[in-house]
């Protein structure tokens, strides 16, 4: 018998940034590993991934990385994973294009031979047979989205990752059920399944629905239509081109990161369009305004991205697109954690330009995200021992309980755990939390593999909230007095327009200056941090703020500086 452990050092208790280790006989079997967007509050963070230094502590025990499908919260943490160390990558042929281009944007150049393309129809073995991997094919908006099963000698682990049972779907898109059935007969220890939308009682939107209402729209709109859509949600795209080009309109697609996972999509052929439907927008200029009534506009990218552009657009600063009132705007991108300030002030910003938006009900959009019947019908089909909720915060995982709760399975056989800890089977049977591993979030600015660190951030929130404030002088340091300065200069940080102040700053400076000034040499850096802690002292105690204060202090040596004007002069 197999002794199983199982942990998330991601997507548990949060949403993004999925990554779950399965542990099998010391062997681990890594399935996603993804990112996260920062919300508003982390200044000048782009991503955030997992702390993945227990990974990197045993890397010869990892076996692979197993990835469902091409989301940014299950691969966009894969470069940080394998920059530095040759681990397997498995994947399908679209997750693994997607894949590469990402690894391209962060300079990662793997071996092309660990990066392993799958199918949903063999198997792979692993610990000589006694373990089996195979992937099985889940609905989703996005091509080529598998589940994962584990086959061990105690039972099948599934890992469901997001899923569906919209029955309308394309079969690039749908379920494969013989799978599931065949997990269900040969015995499923335990679930992974996801939680996102235990919470949603409603009844999905299906495509045809959304097909109807799409249609109705360009029959009733003669003018040009803009759509707002995530880039990675390649199935409703294809829905809308497929309605645009019947009724005889031109598409573009705009967005500065959509093109490479658009262009991957046609490459494989799960985007068609033909290409004389493509229009070659060029900048606007007195004799190209891009506003043809016969264009369809798909303003499209990650996150806040398609926001921002609706702004530009709407605001007349768009190269491409200038917003006018007979424009129809379609808002199909709901908005992540984060970015619903941004999305309302997008709306609101439209609205001073055309009062002609649609802004879909999600009850009556195809979801993503299995809502609870489909979650029932999963847990049905399988007939797990254990269920164990991963992919939603804890209000999901909590909603999902209820879920299992409502067809017979006890609160014993759901177990709700969190980031870090590990939970054990033996023989068949859940033993418990016996463990935990280090897990934390890692904050990435820019194409830096480096974490931006709990005191970058809050200097930068200081930034944000009280600016700063920069000292400067020159100082002899053969003399020891101060020649010029000091100078204040603020950033940020304002304050009554009398000098009370600035002259509590200088004197400060003066003070501080008497004591570092009378040494024979003067230690720099003790002298700078003297400055920085009481002017900070001082500025706090006045006015209740803590700005950033940054000492500069010039060294020069004016006789030194004098001798060698003489010296250029004479040569």
């Amino acid at each position: 018998m197999a002794k199983i452990n199982f942990f998330a050092l991601g997507g548990v208790q949060e949403n993004g940034k999925n990554l779950y280790v399965v542990d099998i006989n010391d062997r681990f079997y890594i399935l996603d590993c993804g990112l996260k967007y920062p919300t508003s509050e982390l200044y000048g963070v782009d991503v955030i991934i997992n702390d993945i230094s227990y990974l990197e502590e045993n890397i010869d025990k990892v076996e692979g990385i197993f990835l469902s499908h091409a989301h940014d919260d299950h691969i966009g943490g894969v470069s940080h994973l394998i920059k530095n160390h040759d681990i397997k990558v498995y994947g399908s042929r679209f997750t693994l294009a997607v894949l590469r281009e990402k690894l391209a944007e962060d300079e990662v150049v793997p071996k092309e031979e660990l990066l392993i393309t799958i199918t949903p129809r063999g198997a792979l073995s692993f610990d000589n047979d006694r373990v089996s991997i195979r992937f099985f094919e889940v609905a989703h908006n996005i091509p080529e989205s598998y589940g994962i099963a584990i086959k061990t000698e105690d039972g099948y682990l599934i890992y469901t990752s997001n899923y569906n049972f919209d029955q309308n779907s394309k079969i690039d898109y749908s379920h494969m059920f013989r799978s599931l059935a065949v997990f269900s007969k040969e015995g499923v220890l335990a679930l992974f399944t996801e939680s996102l939308g235990a919470n949603n009682e409603q009844s999905r939107g299906t495509i045809l629905e959304f097909k109807l209402r799409i249609t109705n729209l360009f029959n009733q709109t003669k003018k040009r239509i803009i759509f707002s859509l995530f880039s990675s949600d390649i199935l409703r795209i294809q829905q809308i081109c497929n309605i645009a080009i019947e009724h005889g309109k031109k598409i573009a697609i705009i967005g500065r990161k959509t093109q490479k996972i658009v262009n991957q999509a046609i490459n494989l052929g799960y985007l068609n369009i033909p290409e004389e439907n493509f229009a070659n927008l060029r900048y606007i200029d007195d004799n190209n305004k891009n506003d043809d009534d016969n264009l369809v506009v798909l303003v499209t990218g990650e996150r806040h991205e398609p926001y921002f552009m609706l702004q530009r657009m709407a605001r007349g600063v768009d190269r491409l697109i200038r917003m006018e009132p007979d424009d129809t705007i379609v808002i199909l991108t709901n908005p992540y954690l984060g970015t619903e300030k941004m999305a309302s002030r997008t709306l609101d910003i439209i609205y001073h330009v055309t009062s002609n938006v649609k802004t879909f009900n999600q009850s009556l959009l195809p979801e993503a995200n299995a809502n609870r019947e489909e979650i029932k019908e999963m847990i049905n089909i399988l007939k797990p021992k254990y269920i164990v909720p991963v992919i939603g915060e804890y209000r999901h995982q909590y909603a999902l309980r209820i879920v299992a709760n409502c067809i017979g399975y006890p609160d014993d056989k759901i177990l709700l755990i969190d980031n870090g800890d590990i939970i054990t089977f033996e023989k068949g049977k859940y033993v418990g939390i016996t463990g935990d591993v280090p897990c934390a979030e890692v904050l990435i600015d820019g194409k830096a593999f480096k974490d931006v660190g709990d005191v970058v951030m809050r200097d930068r929130e200081l930034l944000a909230d009280d600016g700063v404030i920069l000292v400067s002088a020159n100082i002899n340091p053969r003399t020891k007095t101060i020649i010029i300065g000091p100078e204040i200069v603020t950033k940020g940080f304002s304050y009554t327009t009398d000098d009370d102040i600035n002259n509590k700053i200088k004197q400060t400076f003066y003070l501080v200056s008497s004591k570092y000034l009378i040494s024979k040499f003067i230690n720099w850096s003790e002298f700078k941090t003297a400055l920085k802690n009481e002017i900070s002292h001082l500025i706090y105690k006045e006015m209740k703020r803590s700005p950033i204060i940054i000492p500069v202090l010039i060294s020069t040596d004016i006789d030194a500086l004098k001798k060698n004007i003489v010296t250029a002069k004479e040569e």
